[in-house]
């Protein structure tokens, strides 16, 4: 490598003074990431030399904060755009490498006396910060894709329990697909808070949609309808196949006594937007 080196310069300006180099250097380590650097820049605005330079600085400055905050940036930034950790791990380790070579280099044309206590010294020194920066980018990494999932989860829930207004007071609850006890929790949940928020007075739950339903979760149902007859509210019950039924007389369970029971929703929606 043709480097500059001026007497008595500090690693950190041996660097910047030869910037262009050091890029060419990086470049050179991260062979499969060097490719990919123009679509990650287009996909989530990063440009990775910049930051290598960055990085480099806190490093060799042995700026422990700095690096920390920096790794929470970048794993943020990262898991936000979904990109590809095996390039960042890449990337990282070649930046890792160029330090050490323009370390080498560095010490070459200062020409000082090798110092084996101060080599090792520094070489736990900045593998230390690397290391570091790795540790806290993959935690913020980890932690923002761990909320995301977990908002993606309450909105689906969420979607599964659509209360649908159809006049000031009365609502449809169409329920669709398999109804288990982790499903009838988050309805519950949902209808209860719902009644109240929407001072809902009729209820119409539509299970057309529900093909089977286990004997458990009609027990469960029950007692969610004693919660919205507490509240003040009516449930309407429409659209129970003959399955459901068959569970429920095996079952002895009778929604008769907790709801009105109506064929289907039509019939319902008739009754009650006549009615109201």
């Amino acid at each position: 490598m043709g480097l500059i080196y001026k007497e008595g310069q500090e690693i950190k300006d041996f660097i910047a003074a030869n910037h262009d180099e050091f890029e060419e250097n990086l470049l050179n380590e991260a062979v499969n990431v060097r490719d990919e650097i123009q679509g990650i820049m287009m996909k989530g605005n990063i440009d990775l030399l910049e930051n290598a330079h960055k990085l480099t600085l806190h490093v060799v400055l042995q700026e422990d904060e700095e690096v920390i905050a920096f790794a929470k940036q970048e794993g943020v930034i990262w898991a936000k755009h979904s990109l590809t950790l095996s390039f960042k791990l890449e990337w990282v380790q070649a930046i890792r490498r160029t330090i050490w070579n323009f370390l080498y280099e560095y010490e070459r044309l200062s020409e000082k006396t090798p110092n084996r206590e101060e080599f090792y010294q520094l070489e736990e020194q900045i593998n230390d910060q690397i290391d570091k920066f790795l540790n806290w980018f993959f935690l913020s990494f980890s932690d923002f894709k761990d909320k995301l999932l977990e908002s993606q989860k309450k909105l689906v829930k969420n979607l599964s329990v659509p209360i649908i207004p159809i006049q000031s007071n009365v609502c449809i609850l169409p329920l669709i697909g398999e109804i288990n006890e982790e499903r009838y929790q988050v309805i519950e949940e949902k209808v209860l808070m719902e009644v109240g928020r929407l001072h809902i007075q009729t209820l119409i739950i539509d299970l057309s949609g529900v093909a089977e339903m286990e004997k458990e979760i009609s027990h469960y149902l029950m007692k969610m309808l004693d919660g919205i007859s507490m509240m003040g509210c009516k449930s309407v019950i429409t659209g129970m196949s003959a399955a459901i039924v068959r569970n429920m007389v095996d079952g002895e369970i009778d929604f008769g006594n907790k709801a009105e029971i109506k064929g289907n929703l039509q019939q319902a929606l008739e009754d009650y937007l006549v009615k109201f």
